[in-house]
């Protein structure tokens, strides 16, 4: 049976690795995010795009996995990168990238290898 939330869930997961992959390329996240040509712009894009998809997950898996909150979250810190770009607090945007995305990444990759044991 289709699981209509795996190809969400991998998006996600690729987000977050092409963030890692900037933030490799520049050594450091604070640096990565003074990169206002290249690395900020592309951050923050895939930031938005991990809200934007994470709040399209059933909200049973997301409890599931204890991450209807950090969901929540997600889905706020899209709307304000959307809505208030030159506002952007840069310094919760590293706290995001390195304390929230390694546990989203972990506990999405877990509930993939999960589901393709079934298939």
């Amino acid at each position: 049976m289709f699981n209509k939330n795996l190809p969400k869930i991998e998006f996600i997961i690729q987000r977050i690795e092409f963030i890692e992959n900037i933030v490799k390329r520049h050594k450091y996240v604070t640096i990565a995010l003074e990169d206002e040509i290249e690395a900020k712009p592309a951050i923050l894009m895939h930031l938005s795009q991990i809200g934007e998809e994470i709040n399209k997950i059933d909200i049973e898996i997301l409890e599931k996995l204890n991450l209807a909150e950090d969901a929540k979250g997600a889905y706020n810190v899209r709307n304000f990168i959307v809505h208030a770009y030159e506002g952007i607090n840069l310094a919760l945007i590293e706290k995001i990238i390195k304390e929230k995305l390694p546990v989203l990444k972990e506990k999405f990759q877990r509930y993939l290898n999960e589901q393709n044991k079934f298939q």
